[in-house]
């Protein structure tokens, strides 16, 4: 009897996979460029609503900046509609799709410019906060981890199902915070993968 297969952690990415238009850029010296191979831009010539940016930085355990990690979201439009099947409602801006990517960069930040999201029905009907679903890939991860980011200028988040379910100590760790200024508005939300003030993560 063999020996089990180790398991491996998260990445190296493969390249042409995350590629949007499955096209492979290389820079002129032949290495290749994080930044050619995600989407991190999701407004569309039809999307309607507030356009903003959300900027964060990755943390690992020791609080150091992580260069190679990747953030993926999924989003409703500002109508609180998805681009899903499962979502069977008219989309007059049917070009949004509401998911992103972003690599971090060497300062292990990463960036999406995008337009903030209506309510959407929780559980029981009961409507939630507008939020973005976040998903983490990492070195040191056997499997990618979830959380969700909300507004901090949105009121309902004091009733959110969702988020009042996490302890009252923790939840600022799903808060993008607005910052002063700036159009579009500018919102920063950071991603701790451990240590202090890690970031709440989700079962999926």
């Amino acid at each position: 009897m063999s020996d089990i297969t180790p398991s491996q952690t998260v990445g190296p990415f493969f390249a042409y996979g995350l590629t949007p238009k499955g096209r492979c850029d290389w820079d002129p010296n032949g290495s290749y460029s994080w930044k050619n191979t995600v989407e991190s831009n999701l407004v569309t010539p039809d999307v309607t609503g507030t356009r903003i940016r959300i900027e964060g930085c990755v943390y690992d355990g020791d609080g150091k900046p992580i260069n190679d990690a990747m953030i993926e979201i999924w989003q409703a439009d500002a109508q609180g509609r998805y681009a899903s099947p499962q979502d069977n409602r008219a989309l007059p801006n049917t070009q949004f799709k509401g998911f992103g990517r972003s690599a971090t960069d060497k300062q292990g930040v990463f960036a999406f410019d995008t337009i903030k999201p209506g309510s959407v029905p929780g559980p029981g009907g009961k409507p939630q906060a507008p939020h973005i679903v976040v998903c983490i890939f990492s070195r040191g991860m056997l499997r990618q981890v979830y959380t969700r980011l909300y507004f901090s200028d949105e009121a309902a988040n004091a009733t959110d199902p969702i988020l009042t379910l996490v302890p009252p100590d923790r939840r600022d760790t799903l808060i993008a915070h607005k910052q002063p200024g700036g159009e579009p508005a500018l919102y920063r939300f950071d991603v701790r993968v451990q240590g202090d003030n890690e970031t709440v993560f989700f079962d999926i």
